[in-house]
C-alpha cells in the first residue's frame, strides 16, 4: 500500500506526503507552521480579511522509505485565504465566521532509483465556519481570547492516482480545532492551535498492489504554538514559533488496520510579526523539523500577509 499526497493549511496546513508502504507518510498536509502570533484573535476585529500565505519546505531526510536511493524534495506551497467574520453577537457571546482556503503547490523532486514522481498544481478547498469569542478583558487589557473551527477539507484539487505526491488528496477529511492567545502582559503573549484531523477513505490510491482498492490514514491530532514580545510597540514582535504532529490510530488498507510506524514531527524556530498599521501585517516564520517517523524531515520558510478591508 502507498499513501496519498497532498498540500493544504490550514492551516496548514502544509506539510508533503510521500507514497510509500502502509503506515508510513500516509496523512494528508495539513497546517504545520502557518500560522503562529496572536492565532486566537483577528487582528481587527469583524468584517471581510484577505490573506496570502507562500512556504518553501526543503526535506533531504525521508525515514522509513521501503527501497534504496536518497531522494530530496523541494516545494513552494501558496495558500490564498478569504475570511468574513459578521459582526452580530450571538447568544454564545461570539461572533460567526466563515474561513475559506484554496492551496496551489509545485514539487521540484530529486529521486534517481526510486519510484517517486510527483505532479503541480492546485490543492482542496479547505472550508471553515466558526465562533470568534470577544477578548477577556483585564485591567491592562486583553488576558484571553478563543477561536473554534470546523474545518473540512474537500477534495477539488489536482489528483493523479499514479503520482507519488498530489496536490490534492481524492478523499475528505475533517480538521477542526481551537485556538488561543493568553496575554502574559501586555507585551508578551502565548498562542496555541489544536487539531484533530479525520480522513475519510480514497477509493483510488497510489498503490503498486492491485489487490489494494481504497486506502484510509489514521487518526491525528496537531498543534502550532508560538509566544512572541513586543519590541515596537503597535509594529514589531519577535519571538518563537513550532508545531508538533503525532497519529494516534493505525492506517487501513481495504478497511483492515496495517501494522506499521505512526507519523510523528516537530518542528520549531524564530518568528517575527510586522504590523503596518492596524489593518495590514507581515508573518514570517522559520522551522527546523526533528524526531519525524514515516514522514519527511526538512525546514520550512513562512510568509504570510494578511489585510482586512
Amino acid at each position: 500500500m502507498t499513501a496519498r499526497s497532498r498540500l493544504g493549511w490550514i492551516p496548514a496546513l502544509a506539510a508533503l506526503l510521500l507514497a510509500s508502504t502502509a503506515g508510513a507518510y500516509d496523512q494528508p498536509a495539513v497546517n504545520l507552521g502557518f500560522t503562529s502570533f496572536l492565532d486566537g484573535i483577528p487582528p481587527a476585529g469583524p468584517g471581510w480579511y484577505f490573506a496570502q500565505y507562500v512556504q518553501y519546505y526543503t526535506a533531504d531526510k525521508l525515514p522509513d522509505l521501503p527501497f534504496p536511493g536518497d531522494p530530496e524534495l523541494d516545494a513552494w506551497i501558496s495558500l490564498t485565504q478569504i475570511i468574513y467574520q459578521h459582526p452580530k453577537v450571538l447568544p454564545t457571546g461570539a461572533q460567526f465566521g466563515l474561513d475559506l482556503i484554496l492551496p496551489a503547490a509545485a514539487f521540484d523532486l530529486e529521486a534517481d532509483g526510486t519510484p517517486l514522481t510527483a505532479q503541480d498544481g492546485l490543492g482542496d478547498l479547505l472550508v471553515g465556519p466558526y465562533l470568534q469569542w470577544a477578548p477577556v478583558m483585564g485591567k491592562n487589557g486583553p488576558v484571553f481570547v478563543h477561536r473554534l473551527e470546523l474545518q473540512t477539507i474537500l477534495p477539488t484539487g489536482d489528483y493523479d492516482e499514479t503520482r507519488s505526491i498530489n496536490p490534492g488528496a481524492n478523499v475528505v477529511s475533517f480538521n477542526p480545532y481551537w485556538s488561543a492567545t493568553w496575554f502574559i502582559t501586555p507585551k508578551w503573549t502565548l498562542s496555541g492551535r489544536f487539531h484533530y484531523l479525520w480522513n475519510a477513505e480514497n477509493d483510488d490510491p497510489n498503490t503498486p498492489d492491485p489487490a489494494i482498492n481504497d486506502t484510509q490514514a489514521g487518526q491525528a491530532v496537531h498543534a502550532n504554538f508560538a509566544t512572541e514580545y513586543e519590541v515596537i510597540a503597535k509594529h514589531l514582535r519577535v519571538g518563537l514559533n513550532g508545531y508538533a504532529f503525532r497519529q494516534i490510530s493505525d492506517s487501513k488498507a481495504n478497511g483492515d488496520c496495517v501494522d506499521g510506524e505512526k507519523e510523528q514531527v516537530v518542528g520549531i524556530g524564530p518568528g517575527a510579526l510586522w504590523s503596518f498599521s492596524p489593518n495590514n501585517h507581515l508573518f514570517a516564520n522559520v522551522y527546523f523539523e526533528m524526531e519525524a517517523q514515516s514522514r519527511p524531515e526538512g525546514e520550512r520558510v513562512n510568509v504570510r500577509y494578511v489585510h482586512h478591508f
